[in-house]
């Protein structure tokens, strides 16, 4: 009998016409590549819509792997549609405003030490500045920080920048982030320390005075970090005695990496963490970037801190 009631039913499936197919809506994405690229968000999701713009880094900077990384991450997240443009030479205010928040990825020379920045139009520039003061978010990401000494109103946007000659890179390339504020959304629940590898930490950047910063987290540059044994030879032992490293501001103290501020009605979130790829497999950093965006955004936090990076339960 069951074998017989199989046969009616499939009879009955083949007797069936082309257009009773029945349509199941399953959750789908396209398939992906070896390496993994952000794939197109469904229009109908109601995301944070953001735009990474980039385009012109120093050497050392794996920009355009940064920016495939920090796309796929967000979008896995649920909560953001991400664009990326590598051509902001020209770029408007129209075009800012179809976006709830702005990541710059962007450094304006090939190697640190150039002395020309390129920079872009000043109708781009100043779209910038206007999109963040009319309430657009934000995101200030590592190397953004390396330009814009000669540029005061980028300063006061982002909050601080690396200063030629007084400013520098310590050189421990894995070490502890001081998360020095957990009560604001971004960083409420996470530890109190957490690590970045293959990093920079910048030290004795120039704050803007009239910025009115909200520093999250910080890093100790220690001038025992300098001893050649454990800076390598990237850093000549001659110009780090320790007469030297007594001289220098800002030495044995604890620097700004993470912070927010405000600038007009925008909300900028400031990251000089995130070197590279390497770093961005972190959950601390993760967790920064992905909640720091979503703040920066909409002035709220509902992403989680990520597990590795959450506070430790008291016993």
């Amino acid at each position: 009998m069951k074998r017989l009631n199989l046969a009616i039913a499939s009879i009955a499936l083949l007797a069936a016409p082309a257009a009773a197919q029945v349509i199941v809506n399953v959750k789908y994405r396209p398939p992906e590549t070896v390496q993994r690229v952000g794939i197109p968000v469904d229009p109908t999701e109601k995301r944070i819509r953001l735009l990474i713009i980039s385009g012109q880094n120093s050497y050392e900077h794996d920009w355009t792997g940064v920016n495939n990384m920090l796309r796929t991450m967000m979008q896995d997240s649920g909560r953001f549609d991400v664009r990326v443009t590598e051509d902001f030479d020209h770029g408007d205010l129209a075009t800012l405003k179809n976006y709830d928040v702005v990541l710059l990825n962007y450094s304006s020379r090939w190697n640190y030490a150039d002395p020309t920045e390129h920079r872009w139009s000043k109708t781009a520039e100043q779209a910038l500045f206007d999109y963040v003061r009319q309430g657009g978010g934000l995101v200030a990401y590592h190397s953004s920080f390396t330009f814009g000494a000669n540029w005061p109103e980028y300063q006061r946007l982002i909050g601080a920048v690396m200063e030629p000659g007084s400013s520098r890179r310590s050189p421990p390339g894995a070490f502890p982030v001081h998360i020095v504020d957990r009560t604001h959304p971004i960083t409420a629940g996470m530890r109190e320390y957490v690590w970045t590898y293959n990093d920079d930490m910048y030290t004795n950047m120039r704050m803007d005075p009239d910025a009115r910063i909200r520093v999250l987290a910080t890093a100790h540059d220690s001038a025992a970090s300098y001893d050649a044994k454990l800076a390598g030879h990237k850093y000549p032992a001659a110009a780090y005695t320790p007469e030297k490293l007594k001289a220098m501001k800002g030495m044995d103290a604890d620097h700004p990496q993470v912070w927010t501020a405000d600038y007009g009605k925008g909300r900028v979130f400031s990251m000089t963490l995130g070197h590279d790829e390497v770093s961005l497999h972190f959950a601390g950093l993760q967790t920064l970037i992905l909640r720091g965006s979503e703040w920066a955004a909409t002035g709220k936090v509902t992403l989680p801190v990520l597990d590795e990076a959450k506070e430790y339960m008291q016993q």
